[in-house]
């Protein structure tokens, strides 16, 4: 048998910097490392994140296409990787997003190369897509479901949607969150924080309930430290102007080096995760490895992360109750059931070795 050729598209590129689908690639180049796996591995990256160009990372060769990864370029990013890892003769070609999977038609035609892809969330729903941005994304969906050999959902919600939307089936695989306990606490990250605080991370945007979050610990004693790029837009600015005099409330700007991150998570009691859309968040699986009690917006991506087993809330009343009903006791219990579920579901071994094994051994053709 032939040694798989494996790409890796669809991402800013490694080392990771922000974002889920780049924490995914870096954590897979480091399980092909740690394994020694027999394959060649490329990874694709944006020419404008990485000015060096490095030509390698660890056991990856990288590859720069001149483009951003994100925004309005990243349809022909995309596009322009997976030709390229056509034309060099890859044979196992993974797709993070379904941007440029307008494009999966022609490769199919062209190539003989296996298609597998990750469709992360049901992107067209979300609310900051509208017109022609929501209906391109919802068709990219559809070339992604119809023209990949393998389609990967993150969620079993997700696979739930695919199977009832396309009667197509997926191979269910979530992201691991261990990486978010590797870095040192910064004790300087803390210094002006309270002892002990309920924690939101997030990107500030309706569809994650920042405003409904908010609502909910003004009128509480608890206090409330709240991450996230609250100035990247109008939504931000209001919310950020409105709560600053807050006496309980803390909202800080996003926090990206490991050592301050691992500090704001370490010195939460309670995680409040307002996300409504996409699949299993990173974010979420992140802070279950901390072992505190969860509280989520109760939709089914959530629910099936957390097996049930956090407490939920709809509305910015649930959310009041559930933290003034929240006893010692009943806080033990779920960050317990949040710990032990992340150590079986949500490691990186765990996830890098069924991405290979499923980029390895051709099922799904």
């Amino acid at each position: 048998m032939s040694k798989p050729r494996i790409a890796i598209l669809g991402t800013v590129g490694v080392p990771g910097g922000y974002g889920g689908f780049e924490t995914l690639a870096q954590n897979l180049v480091e399980y092909h490392d740690a394994t020694a796996h027999r394959s060649d591995l490329a990874i694709y990256c944006s020419a404008k994140a990485f000015p060096n160009k490095p030509e390698t990372y660890r056991t990856a060769r990288l590859r720069y296409i001149g483009l951003d990864a994100n925004g309005p370029q990243s349809i022909c990013y995309d596009a322009l990787s997976l030709f390229d890892a056509v034309r060099r003769g890859d044979n196992q070609l993974l797709l993070l997003g379904v941007s440029g999977a307008l494009a999966l038609p022609l490769v199919r035609l062209f190539s003989r190369a296996r298609i597998v892809t990750n469709i992360d969330g049901i992107e067209w729903k979300r609310e900051k897509w509208t017109g022609l941005a929501k209906a391109i994304l919802r068709a990219s969906e559809w070339a992604a479901v119809r023209f990949s050999h393998v389609v990967i959902a993150d969620n079993q919600a997700i696979a739930d949607y695919v199977s009832e939307t396309y009667r197509a089936r997926c191979e269910v695989i979530p992201y691991g969150g261990n990486h978010a306990l590797d870095a040192e606490p910064d004790p300087v990250a803390v210094v002006n924080l309270p002892s002990r605080y309920a924690l939101a991370l997030c990107r500030i945007e309706p569809e994650n309930n920042v405003a409904l979050i908010l609502e909910a610990f003004s009128g509480l004693d608890t206090p409330l430290v709240f991450v996230g790029n609250w100035d990247r837009s109008s939504y931000g600015r209001a919310l950020k102007a409105r709560y600053k005099d807050h006496p309980t409330i803390t909202t800080l700007d996003p926090i990206y080096e490991p050592r301050g991150l691992r500090a704001i998570r370490d010195g939460a009691s309670i995680y409040v995760h307002g996300h409504s859309a996409g699949g299993t968040n990173p974010s979420l699986v992140e802070m279950m490895h901390f072992g505190i009690p969860v509280l989520a917006h109760g939709c089914s991506f959530n629910r099936h992360t957390t097996e049930g087993k956090a407490r939920y809330f709809m509305n910015s009343a649930e959310l009041a109750a559930a933290v003034r009903t929240l006893s010692p006791q009943i806080a033990t219990r779920i960050g317990t059931d949040m710990g032990e579920i992340a150590r079986r579901r949500y490691t990186w071994d765990q996830i890098g070795r069924a991405y290979f094994e499923l980029l390895s051994n051709g099922r799904g053709n």
